[in-house]
């Protein structure tokens, strides 16, 4: 008896896999290989700049995030969701919703202008650093619009290529500048040599991105593109700017509580956990469009299974790079930096439950329910401030790892509930996503004793850790790859 043909429905399911796999696969490792060039920097940076200058580096870098979503209005997250109700008018939405942010990008900067003084000696900025935050804000906020777009079209290419082109220019640029600094003599202006050589040419791309999105989308100005932007993104500027302030208080607090030597060696803590970071951020923007997909049709239980296992290689994968902190941190810092191995647990674990938490907040956001998250993400936030100041006075620098790590596990909590009181059911069970999260914290953290033991233990550990993974969760990778291939 022959098989029975897939109906047309199972084709289509069908076809959605297998673009969503070979799409997603480009991006990760295309990601992985553009993104990755600025992490391998760390070691130069930290040998060519002193911990102040290191310090002053990475506060400025906060404040771009910071003010980022502020200025453009964080207009660029309704692109996604825009897909689904703009239909064949998806690039005209995208060029006129662009226009907006530009138009807020210009009015926060005149404000900024009759205020400059003040906020330069706030935000520790030269006049160099004060002009060219403005610039990066449009450039950055350009290449968001494009990217989300190419994203949620399961295209990955150009915006792949637009990263190379920007990200590898400005990282060999800033470094040869920086060299060239110290070699001549110029050790006080390695900083704005750094500012210059990286951001300008993002600046340059994110202007020749703005026109031709806007050549594509041939309009520039829609009320009802500019109404529904502002509906989906205004909830969401509290909730960019929390996750930001969550990401990068800890170390201004430091900053000015402690000291900038703490504070630079907190930021290469940071930089530690940008490792799992990079490949996380990979992962879900490639999964996203897959997902929004699934839930528009319906789907939803082909989720869990894979999502677990997504759950257990980034746990697996926090707990590899914890073995290997001491290594890990001798190669990006120096021994100036030796006491940031005992971040790394913390800080790690709390980039994994921020990744366990989107999960939940993108059902929130397909819905259009922007205002559940920005509710709960500002809550969090507020907490972590609080915390943050008080353990740090308390405790010292290293508190702010803890501290930052346990508001990201209330907030997936919180995320986890919003969802509930939004749909009435969980597409993951919070009681799996708990277990996980906590297994893999308290193995993360126990696993820094061994610090003090001979290396050849920790490598041991990490050997019989890798086994076990390869035995159990490698199975159920190759698994879900099969299933996406039918």
């Amino acid at each position: 008896m022959s098989a029975q043909k897939p109906s047309a429905s199972q084709k289509e399911h069908n076809s959605l896999n297998r673009l969503a796999l070979k799409a997603g696969l480009f991006y990760i490792f295309a990601q992985l290989l553009v993104r990755g060039i600025t992490f391998l920097t760390t070691p130069i940076l930290t040998r060519l700049l002193s911990k102040t200058q290191y310090s002053d580096i990475r506060l400025y870098e906060s404040w771009l995030l910071i003010i980022g979503p502020i200025f453009s209005l964080n207009l660029y997250r309704s692109v996604e969701r825009a897909k689904y109700d703009t239909g064949e008018n998806y690039n005209e939405f995208v060029s006129c919703t662009q226009t907006l942010s530009y138009l807020s990008i210009g009015i926060c900067f005149l404000i900024c202008l009759l205020f400059k003084d003040p906020i330069k000696i706030f935000c520790d900025m030269n006049d160099l650093m004060f002009y060219m935050a403005f610039f990066y804000t449009f450039a950055h906020t350009a290449i968001m619009f494009m990217q989300r777009r190419e994203k949620q079209m399961m295209r990955y290419r150009v915006s792949t290529a637009v990263t190379a082109v920007t990200v590898i220019p400005a990282t060999l640029l800033s470094i040869l500048l920086i060299w060239i600094g110290r070699e001549t003599g110029h050790s006080d202006m390695l900083v704005s040599l750094r500012v210059a050589g990286y951001y300008v040419p993002f600046v340059l791309a994110g202007i020749v991105i703005a026109v031709v999105l806007l050549i594509q989308g041939k309009k520039a100005y829609s009320p009802s593109h500019w109404k529904y932007a502002l509906l989906f993104a205004l909830p969401l500027i509290p909730e960019a700017i929390s996750i930001q302030i969550m990401n990068q208080a800890d170390r201004i607090m430091v900053r000015h509580l402690i000291g900038k030597e703490a504070a630079a060696i907190l930021s290469l803590g940071t930089t530690v956990s940008y490792i799992i970071w990079i490949l996380e951020d990979s992962v879900w923007n490639a999964w996203l469009p897959w997902l929004y997909e699934k839930i528009s049709r319906k789907e939803t239980d082909d989720v869990e299974k894979p999502w677990t296992v997504l759950m257990h290689g980034f746990g697996m994968l926090s707990w590899f790079l914890v073995l290997l902190a001491p290594e890990i941190v001798t190669i990006l810092g120096s021994s100036e930096y030796r006491d940031c191995i005992y971040l790394t647990a913390p800080m790690l674990t709390g980039t994994l439950f921020r990744f366990y938490s989107y999960s939940y907040t993108a059902v929130e956001n397909y819905h259009k329910k922007t205002g559940y998250v920005a509710v709960s993400t500002v809550g969090t936030m507020l907490l972590n401030v609080v915390l943050n100041y008080v353990c740090i006075r308390s405790f010292g620098y290293r508190a702010a790892a803890y501290t930052t790590a346990f508001s990201y596990f209330v907030l997936l909590l919180v995320q986890s509930r919003m969802e509930y009181r939004l749909t009435g059911s969980l597409i993951i069970p919070i009681k799996k996503t708990v277990a996980i999260s906590l297994a893999y914290f308290a193995l993360c953290c126990a696993s820094m004793l061994l610090f003090s033991c001979p290396a050849l233990i920790r490598y041991g550990v990490l050997l019989a850790g890798a086994l076990l993974a390869a035995k159990f969760l490698l199975p159920q990778c190759l698994g879900i790859l099969k299933l996406l291939k039918k």
